[in-house]
């Protein structure tokens, strides 16, 4: 016996479509439309007819067997079978991140390709695994950014039972799930969900598509259907946290902002389940309200990505100037980033010609916001889609992973990041012909606005853009790869001996810098990292007292004169005894 509902406020005829005929739904005064089967069980395929229209998935749909264009399909998530009963969580204050691809993580780009590949997180020392979204989207292949039926889990990935055993398998050997989600808008190919009631509305826009009615007449069901799906990644697929992404896409102009009536809605969940849930956000508004408590007058998140870190340190390891780069890479920068989080916190901003950002009070820790040399974005937003290790010097390449796993943020790698995996990552789509050939245009015209040529730009919509992508495992063991992911283990298990060094405690953190001379020395506590990115050898003076070396990526030797002398681009960590 199943129980169908759909809310198709307007309509004046609801069925539902099963593969034997149709049902005719009762219709309740708010908009709901029901109906109950006695013999539709787990598997039973199913659509919507609206008026006597097309069938359609069901907007709520769990499962999508055959794509976006197929029918529904029942899922029993009360009768799935966990081995996880005994898990809790985890603390983001004290972990490590890991953002994955489900499609090119591994040669099967399924969940259960991810599952084979978990004991070599494990033993790099990360804590959670960050998916990029995972919602039904056209295809088989995609970022995922691009979803339109947000409740169930991608059919080519390996469908709700795939997603169950990766977090099975995950929480079995300590590792969170945390799972990007898309709430700004909704992908092209498939979104019917506009013919079922008010989901979007024409008064805001997104650069992707439809903004989301949040705040318009008839949007209580609307955020109700958003906040209902987020609680049921965590509860229904046990799992640990949520990457809101873009959520100053997010426009609500009501008093209760949508991410704080979620937020508290994460909260009930977390005490009822007995679990720690994260909410993390995706801004690029440098606004550190996403996480102050909603008694200060914010929305409650746990924390938030800190893109201005990322573009500090990329700008000052690259060189590059260009896009968004362009109000980046100096030292002084890069050094406000590990001081006050945003380097843009109520500061000028050249490329935007005004002011840009809000302070961070000192009372925030630095673990609320994550920082990363990589990630999803900011590789695969590059023409070619090249990774560090293609752009930077090997030197360059153990700076930047120590500058990232030893700040005072949580730290987020890239997946392969931290062997130095010599795939790229580029954008691809799998859209039908029309659609496809105006996505692949677009993307030349996008990229012809930063001085790259056409031909440069790999087609989204060519299988092989994706299958470049695919991780190739067996570099992990072959150098020089191996001694760089010999590097991360390092890095991280020393975050994890450190205490100065795995707390987020921005009060105790002080960035000395010569631009000139092109070092820079980050106090932590009682433990300095220290960097040399000049082409040449220098002493770099850490002040008074005998420290003892902790680690270093290349030969480093303390002087009698109260310094260390690096080698030419390299870093060293200090500790006083």
């Amino acid at each position: 016996m199943t129980a169908f509902g759909v809310w198709a406020p307007g309509r004046r005829r609801v069925d539902l479509v099963l593969d034997d005929g149709r049902r005719p739904m009762e219709g309740r005064p708010d908009g709901w439309w029901e109906v109950t089967v006695d013999d539709a069980g787990p598997g039973t395929r199913y659509r919507f007819s609206l008026d006597d229209g097309p069938p359609r998935p069901d907007p709520r749909s769990r499962w999508q067997p055959d794509g976006v264009d197929g029918p529904s399909a029942v899922d029993d998530p009360a009768g799935a079978e966990w081995s996880d009963t005994a898990w809790h969580g985890r603390p983001l204050a004290s972990s490590v991140l890991y953002e994955l691809h489900v499609g090119t993580f591994s040669p099967e780009g399924t969940f259960d390709g991810v599952v084979e590949h978990l004991d070599h997180l494990v033993e790099l020392g990360v804590d959670a695994i960050e998916l990029l979204p995972v919602a039904e989207f056209a295809g088989r292949r995609g970022w995922g950014y691009d979803g339109v039926l947000l409740w169930a889990p991608h059919h080519a990935y390996g469908g709700p039972a795939g997603l169950r055993r990766l977090v099975d398998a995950a929480h079995r050997r300590g590792l969170a799930v945390v799972l990007d989600v898309v709430y700004n808008h909704l992908g092209p190919a498939g979104n019917h969900l506009g013919e079922f009631g008010p989901y979007f509305t024409d008064r805001y826009q997104t650069p992707w598509g439809q903004a989301v009615n949040f705040d318009g007449e008839d949007s209580d069901e609307v955020r109700r259907f958003v906040i209902d799906n987020a609680c049921m990644w965590l509860e229904d697929y046990h799992l640990d946290g949520l990457r809101l992404d873009a959520v100053h896409a997010i426009v609500d102009e009501s008093a209760l902002h949508l991410l704080e009536e979620m937020a508290g809605a994460v909260e009930r969940l977390s005490g009822r389940l007995g679990r720690t849930l994260w909410l993390i956000a995706e801004s690029d508004r440098n606004d550190p309200r996403l996480v102050a408590p909603v008694a200060a007058g914010g929305y409650g998140l746990d924390a938030t990505w800190s893109d201005d870190f990322h573009h500090a340190l990329h700008a000052a390891l690259t060189g590059e100037r260009s896009g968004y780069y362009a109000d980046f890479g100096t030292l002084a920068q890069l050094a406000r980033a590990y001081r006050h989080v945003y380097v843009y916190g109520r500061h000028r901003s050249p490329s935007r010609r005004r002011h840009h950002g809000r302070p961070v009070s000192e009372s925030t820790p630095g673990t609320r916001f994550l920082g990363y040399l990589q990630n999803h974005d900011q590789i695969g937003n590059r023409a070619v889609g090249e990774r560090s290790a293609a752009l930077l010097s090997p030197g360059r390449v153990r700076v930047g992973a120590a500058l990232v796993l030893l700040a005072p943020f949580v730290p987020m790698l890239f997946m392969g990041e931290e062997w130095g995996a010599s795939t790229p990552w580029q954008y691809f789509t799998d859209h039908e012909a029309e659609l496809g050939r105006a996505v692949s245009e677009g993307r030349r015209r996008e990229f012809a606005a930063f001085g790259w040529s056409p031909d440069e730009v790999p087609d989204p919509q060519d299988p092989a853009t994706r299958d470049r992508a695919v991780l190739r495992w067996d570099e992990a063991d072959r150098e020089p790869h191996a001694s760089l992911l010999a590097w991360h283990r390092a890095l991280i298990a020393l975050r994890r001996r450190v205490p100065d060094l795995g707390g987020g405690d921005r009060g105790a953190v002080s960035v000395d810098f010569d631009e000139a001379e092109q070092w820079l020395s980050i106090q932590r506590g009682a433990t300095r990292i220290v960097v040399n990115l000049a082409a040449r050898a220098q002493r770099v003076p850490v002040g008074p007292g005998q420290p003892s070396l902790l680690l270093a990526s290349a030969p480093a030797a303390l002087s009698a004169g109260g310094g260390v002398m690096l080698p030419p681009e390299s870093v060293a960590v200090l500790r006083e005894r």
